[in-house]
């Protein structure tokens, strides 16, 4: 147990820090990777403290260590690296203290030397956190502490090195599983400022988990921050599209659902709600909107049309390479991009464009017959291949709309 730096037997203790750059503390001094910069001999160095109850076998760290270096003779290289960092750790520690023993044909910490790694502690704290039957301020007060250990991801100056790769996932994963429990704690306590400061700082951590925006979304709610909720939601679903590729998921969808009853609720003005549906700016071209808007449009012409007779079509464009294949992300994204300004630009004000799929989009068409129709597409294509540099093709088809 330590006390103060010490342990109990009155001997100091060494404090380790992995989230980050490295650092070992002893005695009231430190040392960091930042003072040298072998990422090889701070890699063995936080091996032995993650294996620090047992000697490593020289054949276990040159597997971990040396795996993919073409060296003649690696075990030298091992017991020079090994003097370096001796020598290294006496320079600032001084000789008398002896971190690294050498035993039995492999290489350990001294087990003399109690230590304190944040790795370990943060997942001993998340174990107790977890307890159902103790107190939910004792259980908050667990995660507050195990979420404060993780102030980066783990050794992210090694992140290089074939070892530290699984770990470095196990703990970014628990630090998320944590802190999703924390909020939810937070949130059943009423404590809805703190839990938004948690989301917020964990999405700075992993700005790509659609659940922790769910939760801070939650936590703006029940502030009611109802502006910066929606802001939110428009910010992550647009964030998570773009770079995964992915659309929200029922439960963001029905999130914002409740926001859209809430912001809405209490208006009686009409004259607000309409100036409220006006367009912001009188913008030329078509008419841009998600699918399930899309969907309640068509289905509201299909309606019209019944009764007056109108002729309405829809179209289908699709973005694939010369091979018929869906292009990689990054060019189907920019492809996408360039092919809405297209059609914004090259359709009347009147028209609907929707992305239908990835590489899809979906356009109602009011007021044209089927020739008219073709050549708007026709119009659409030539456009689009003035952009020369984009690599791929585009597979149009039209089709009348079915008056049910």
């Amino acid at each position: 147990m330590m006390q103060d730096g010490f342990s109990v037997n009155g001997s100091p203790e060494a404090r380790v820090w992995l989230f980050g750059r490295f650092r070992l503390q002893y005695d009231g001094k430190v040392i960091s990777d930042e003072q040298n910069r072998s990422v090889k001999m701070w890699s063995v160095l936080a091996y032995l403290l993650l294996n620090k109850q047992r000697v490593v076998p020289q054949a276990e760290l040159l597997d971990a260590i040396w795996s993919d270096d073409n060296i003649v003779n690696p075990v030298s290289a091992m017991k020079t690296l090994f003097s370096r960092l001796r020598r290294t750790l006496a320079d600032v520690f001084g000789e008398d203290v002896s971190f690294i023993i050498s035993q039995r044909g492999g290489y350990a910490w001294n087990r003399e030397i109690r230590c304190i790694i944040d790795a370990e502690e943060m997942e001993a704290l998340c174990v107790q956190a977890r307890n159902a039957a103790l107190a939910p301020a004792m259980r908050q007060a667990y995660y507050q502490k195990a979420f404060s250990l993780y102030k980066e991801e783990f050794l992210p100056q090694l992140s290089l090195q074939l070892w530290t790769i699984p770990l470095r996932t196990h703990y970014h994963s628990l630090f998320l599983t944590m802190t999703k429990e924390y909020a939810t704690l937070l949130q059943q306590a009423g404590e809805y400022s703190e839990m938004e400061a948690v989301c917020s700082e964990a999405l700075r951590r992993d700005a790509y988990d659609e659940t922790l925006h769910i939760l801070l979304i939650r936590s703006l709610l029940f502030q009611g921050k109802n502006a910066q909720a929606q802001n939110r939601y428009e910010s992550a679903t647009e964030m998570l599209y773009r770079a995964l590729g992915v659309h929200p998921s029922e439960e963001l969808q029905a999130l914002y659902h409740e926001i859209m009853k809430i912001q809405q609720s209490l208006e009686t003005d009409l004259s607000i709600i309409q100036k409220s549906l006006q367009e912001t700016e009188r913008r030329p071209g078509a008419f841009v909107c998600d699918f399930g808007f899309f969907r309640e449009a068509y289905r509201l012409a299909a309606r019209q049309a019944s009764r007056t007779g109108t002729s309405i079509h829809l179209g289908l464009i699709t973005v694939t390479m010369s091979d018929g294949s869906v292009p990689a992300l990054a060019v189907l994204n920019n492809s996408m991009d360039v092919l809405l300004q297209v059609l914004v630009n090259g359709l009347r004000r009147g028209d609907e464009v929707s992305r239908y799929s990835d590489a899809q989009y979906v356009l109602m068409l009011p007021g044209a017959n089927f020739e008219d129709s073709q050549m708007v597409m026709n119009r659409i294509t030539t456009a689009f291949r003035k952009h020369k540099y984009i690599p791929v093709k585009l597979n149009c088809k039209v089709r009348q709309l079915e008056i049910s």
